[in-house]
């Protein structure tokens, strides 16, 4: 799922206090020659809110277990996000399908300025401080989609360091 990112340290679910987040919830109906079958879809977030988030997807009959499908697929998909002082290292694009999301760092005590999956995915991390904007689709499925993928190209000053094999020091003063 995360292949095509370089920097993404994927995370065990065991030993940490993860809190879920229910983004939607969507009814899917099936019409059949018996009549119409109705069908859940939810979507879920879980994070410890120190920088390690999942998103997951369960399908189900009814509402309830298609949630518990969804935080168990949710527990499976955790990775680790660069957080710096309760914000963003820098401010990133990202894209999934038709949603396309903007994050920027903000200063202390300006919040999270997002709406809808963007916030349950950004206070799921536990960045206190960011602007956003969603744009484009505003499915649920895609923007949270979206916003993982703006997380997951986010690199703090020294894995940057590492990568290029310079010191802390050069990467800010050239």
């Amino acid at each position: 799922m995360y292949h095509k990112y370089k920097n993404v340290e994927r995370v065990k679910p065991s030993g940490l206090e993860l809190v879920d987040r229910l983004v939607g919830v969507q009814r899917v109906t099936k019409v059949t020659k018996g009549g119409r079958a109705f069908g859940f879809s939810a979507i879920v977030v879980v994070g410890d809110g120190n920088g390690v988030v999942g998103h997951g997807l369960g399908k189900s009959k009814d509402v309830s277990s298609a949630i518990a499908k969804a935080v168990e697929d949710a527990k499976k998909n955790l990775v680790r996000i660069p957080i710096l002082n309760g914000t963003l290292p820098h401010e990133q694009k990202g894209k999934f399908g038709g949603a396309r999301v903007f994050i920027k760092p903000a200063s202390n005590g300006t919040g999270v300025i997002a709406g809808g999956a963007v916030r349950a995915v950004l206070e799921s991390v536990g960045i206190h401080d960011v602007l956003s904007k969603s744009q484009g689709s505003s499915n649920p499925h895609n923007v949270v989609k979206a916003t993982f993928d703006a997380l997951l190209q986010l690199r703090s000053a020294a894995t940057i360091a590492k990568q290029r094999g310079i010191s802390l020091e050069k990467v800010f003063n050239g």
